[in-house]
């Protein structure tokens, strides 16, 4: 049975996922995954430790969250897009960027990847969230001991639906006001990749 193209459910389901781990409430993570999910990664950088397989919400919920919030605080996921194109098979891939601070040395982490959302389909209605695979292609740790860059990349984006042209334009504005912040150049490019896909 083909999926429904009905957008609306997906997109609540992907504001789930993102208010379990942005503000650190495991209990979410049953609201918009199946029992049975399944979470996997891909790293670009060897200093990001996160198992390559997760199985059942329990445990997702456990690693993105949980264990996610001891490390990690004031964090911000934003969609790289301004609705979920899910396919004909429940398939959605989109774009991410995450702004946070890291609690043990308050650097700024900020970093992009891909998600690819697979969602289970009951009739005409979304139930669960089935797989998650997470590409990470970036991250990078920034000295930010007054969380200064974190404040003002924040307040730069809208959130969590960030389209690309937004993105570009919240970057290229940061880069004006803050010509020193040389780590930006490597987002700006991905915000142009992105916009050109």
């Amino acid at each position: 049975m083909p999926f429904p193209l009905d957008p609306a459910p997906v997109r609540a389901l992907l504001e789930c996922y993102l208010r379990a781990k942005d503000q650190n409430r495991p209990a979410l993570i049953a609201d918009c995954f199946a029992a049975d999910a399944e979470l996997s990664f891909s790293l670009a950088n060897d200093d990001i430790d996160f198992p390559p397989r997760v199985a059942g919400a329990a445990a997702i919920a456990r690693t993105l969250v949980e264990e996610f919030g001891e490390r990690f605080e004031r964090c911000r996921t934003y969609y790289l897009c301004t609705e979920p194109a899910v396919d004909a098979h429940g398939v959605s891939t989109m774009p991410w960027l995450v702004v946070m601070r890291q609690k043990d040395n308050g650097a700024l982490r900020i970093g992009h990847g891909a998600y690819r959302w697979q969602f289970s389909c009951d009739g005409e209605d979304v139930a669960r969230i089935a797989a998650l695979h997470i590409h990470i292609a970036r991250m990078d740790t920034i000295d930010d001991p007054r969380s200064i860059k974190l404040d003002v990349l924040h307040a730069s984006f809208g959130y969590p639906w960030l389209p690309a042209h937004a993105f570009a334009r919240g970057l290229a504005d940061v880069a004006a006001t803050q010509p020193d912040w040389a780590f930006l150049a490597a987002f700006r490019r991905a915000a142009a990749e992105v916009a050109a896909a």
